[in-house]
């Protein structure tokens, strides 16, 4: 991805990022806007890179939860709007007052022994207001700037937009926050609303926080890149702001977010280019929902999925997914872990064969522990029955 607009970028380069518009709102269908693909979304699709159809339909802003209901297997992925309006209220109470208790909490918790006390007089709060996700995305990078510019002071950036690129095409995030120290560094905030008692949370909760917030240092990374003048650092580790016990009051812990950085950088390297996947599909292939349901299915098994029970709490898809996973007899049904584990045996029904003996190389380890684990089952029910 480019920093220029397409007016400042090569006539070629254009040309193809228009050519790749057209044929991903093609793949949307007419009527469809594109859904914005958020940092939740991304870290999930991270979590399992070999998943062509979900990396198409992100990069295509398909909207998967219409797509899934279309399809028959409708999804309960999602957060309930009980659960949306009270992590609402509590993300208003934590910024209120131009982001002080906010700031009080950042510098108790990665503050430096030099870093001033967040005074409101030593606090700027730009308006980081534009129209549209390029122009916000521009002034958010604007505001950047002039922080870092501005040693000796603290900037409060509430809902600042950066871009990351995501298999050749930009997705547009939204943090909850990001400070700027009077050092120059930049420091993500994630506001949750699950609550954090006796100073711990929910360590899987917190695990997803910090996938999340590691798309957001990754794509502030790239934004700081572009400053060489001032060589901003993005720190690894991430402020994560939870009610505290049971109260609506907050709370912080500094969470180090180094593992996910490498994790979420490594595997989002791995994605096959959304040009590439969009290029392999039949000619006139298309996910709108108005579709056709056996038109609109043999679309989506023309895009290879990769699914993982995982997938079941991170994909509107995911039960589509697993039903046609569970009909193939893929092994990827039972859990990554033996997925591994089996090697080159990918059905069920290939594994059981090498477990009788019917096929396979005795001399692999994995058809010979296969081997071994049938026949100590049939002795132990050789036993039962006697």
């Amino acid at each position: 991805m480019s920093e220029f607009p397409d007016s400042a970028r090569p006539p070629h380069r254009t040309t193809q990022a228009t050519g790749l518009r057209r044929r991903l709102a093609e793949l949307r269908g007419p009527d469809h806007p594109p859904r914005p693909l958020d940092a939740r979304a991304l870290a999930a699709l991270a979590a399992n890179p070999g998943c062509d159809r979900r990396a198409l339909m992100d990069g295509a802003g398909v909207d998967k939860a219409l797509l899934a209901d279309a399809l028959g297997a409708p999804s309960a992925f999602g957060q309930s709007q009980f659960a949306l309006a009270r992590g609402n209220v509590f993300e208003a109470r934590v910024k209120a007052d131009g982001g002080a208790e906010l700031l009080r909490l950042v510098h108790a918790r990665v503050g430096g022994t030099g870093d001033p006390e967040p005074v409101p007089d030593l606090v700027r709060a730009p308006d980081l207001s534009a129209a549209g996700p390029e122009g916000r995305t521009a002034r958010t990078a604007l505001a950047l700037r002039e922080a870092v510019q501005a040693p000796g002071t603290w900037t409060f950036l509430d809902h600042p937009m950066v871009a990351l690129d995501v298999a050749g095409s930009p997705a547009f995030l939204e943090p909850d926050a990001v400070v700027v120290h009077p050092d120059g560094s930049w420091t993500v905030v994630e506001i949750k609303s699950f609550p954090m008692i006796d100073g711990a949370a929910d360590p899987a909760k917190v695990g997803a926080a910090a996938r999340q917030a590691a798309v957001y240092v990754l794509a502030l990374e790239q934004v700081a890149a572009r400053l060489p003048e001032a060589s901003p650092v993005v720190r690894d580790r991430v402020v994560l702001v939870c009610p505290k016990d049971f109260s609506n009051l907050p709370a912080a812990s500094a969470v180090d977010v180094r593992k996910q950085l490498s994790v979420t950088r490594r595997q989002l390297t791995r994605l096959t280019r959304i040009e590439d996947i969009a290029a392999a599909l039949p000619p006139g292939t298309a996910f709108d929902p108005e579709l056709p349901a056996a038109e609109l299915r043999a679309a989506v098994e023309s895009v290879p999925a990769m699914y993982a029970p995982e997938c079941l709490a991170a994909c509107e898809l995911a039960f589509h997914c697993r039903d046609r996973s569970r009909a193939a007899g893929a092994v990827t049904a039972l859990g990554r872990p033996l997925r591994a584990e089996l090697g080159g045996l990918t059905t069920v029904d290939a594994v059981l064969a090498a477990a009788r003996g019917e096929s396979g190389d005795p001399a692999d380890p994995t058809v010979a522990a296969l081997r071994r684990a049938a026949a100590l089952r049939a002795e132990a029910l050789e036993g039962a029955r006697c």
